[in-house]
């Protein structure tokens, strides 16, 4: 294998779908991830439709629809009333290239990311490889890692970043990570219990200051993600009862379900000062971190990754100016602060922080009239295509 001209830090679902975006383009990549294999916590796992032309350009979403599955009904759930909001993703159909969602836990995007670009003979993925020091230099970039228990020297053209809100990358170039944290806890967890028993959409939003979270459906088997949160100063200890009692009052009395997995997160509204310096780039979570309400997260991530890539490769190759990629750090950090961190922000708002019963059922009303009237609710429903920004090669 050559020498890689990218480096890629960070082996999630944005760091391969870089470096499959950039190794489809003829550049070779190392990716460089401390953990040992895929991480399996469970994260982010809904794929808004508008994300989904740029993974078939990447030649996997056939294998991503095969994994996960398709979505068209999503819900708003009034947990006082008991009453449920619908609405259909197929009145897309005529409108978009793809009506409908995809669900996947991102651990399953990553194993098809991985899959398929270890097709590529100037690929390589280094799993666990410690990265302590970035240093930028006239030709290039080194990027010093532990692997092994011995520190290693890789060398490539540019670095890109994408390992996560506490990237060892974005440190050492020395740039910001402004905004703010919730001081809620959330808490992600897997079950199994047919839940769609219950009234619950395949993607439900439960809005209630108490009850409020995300219930989504994560596989044709049953299993399903539910995310809520809770004080921030409860003990992490005692955690296990807490969930207990939360699905004790969700769930019909006595209801048997499996807790199959569940992880506790803080959550943040943050960006990066720049998405761009010299030779090192940012991405997904090392760039940009949002609360999970409305699925925006590693939307915002994946419409990264499918620009970079692209603009990237286009450098490398001598096609276009790196001015490109200050163009790049621009556009995304606008997309993030001017549209999917307050897009989040409003998400989070209305499912846990509505207190008044009024206001509250002024908003639900609008919903329930949108979710009637297919224009209406093809509005309502349009998510993700705002946050995309599109090819800076034009065309």
């Amino acid at each position: 294998m050559k020498q890689p001209q990218v480096i890629v830090v960070g082996a999630g679902p944005v760091g391969l779908v870089t470096a499959l975006g950039l190794a489809r383009r003829g550049i070779a990549v190392t990716v460089l991830e401390r953990e040992l294999g895929i991480v399996r916590s469970p994260r982010a796992m809904v794929y808004h439709n508008g994300v989904l032309p740029g993974l078939a350009d990447l030649g996997i979403l056939g294998d991503v629809e095969k994994a996960g599955f398709r979505v068209t009904d999503l819900a708003f759930w009034d947990h006082a009333n008991r009453d449920a909001i619908r609405f259909d993703l197929r009145v897309f159909e005529g409108h978009e290239p793809y009506a409908y969602n995809i669900h996947l836990g991102q651990d399953r995007l990553a194993d098809v990311a991985l899959e398929h670009l270890r097709r590529h003979s100037d690929a390589e993925v280094v799993f666990g490889a410690l990265v302590t020091d970035v240093d930028q230099h006239a030709d290039g970039v080194s990027v010093s890692a532990f692997v092994d228990g011995r520190l290693t020297t890789y060398r490539a053209d540019y670095v890109v970043a994408t390992e996560g809100a506490s990237s060892s990358v974005r440190t050492a170039a020395g740039l910001g990570f402004e905004g703010t944290t919730w001081p809620e806890r959330f808490i992600a967890t897997n079950i199994r219990y047919d839940l769609r028993s219950l009234g619950y959409a395949d993607s439900t939003l439960v809005v209630d200051p108490v009850m409020g979270g995300v219930i989504a459906r994560v596989d044709e088997s049953d299993l399903w993600r539910v995310t809520y949160h809770e004080d921030s100063a409860l003990p992490m200890e005692t955690m296990a009862s807490r969930i207990a009692a939360f699905f004790a009052e969700l769930l019909p009395p006595g209801a048997a379900y499996e807790l199959v997995q569940f992880s506790p997160y803080t959550m943040h509204q943050r960006s990066a000062s720049s998405y761009r310096l010299g030779r090192v780039l940012l991405a997904g979570d090392a760039a940009h971190v949002t609360n999970p309400i409305g699925g925006l997260g590693l939307t915002g991530g994946l419409f990264d990754s499918y620009v970079l890539s692209e603009a990237l490769a286009a450098v490398l190759t001598g096609t276009v100016d790196d001015a490109i990629l200050d163009e790049y750090s621009r556009l995304r950090r606008d997309a993030f602060l001017d549209y999917g961190s307050p897009r989040a922000t409003m998400f989070k708002t209305l499912v846990f922080d509505t207190t008044d019963r009024e206001e509250l059922d002024t908003t639900l009303a609008a919903l329930r009239s949108a979710a009637a009237d297919p224009e209406s609710a093809r509005q309502a429903l349009t998510v993700s295509q705002p946050y995309r920004t599109p090819s800076l090669l034009g065309g």
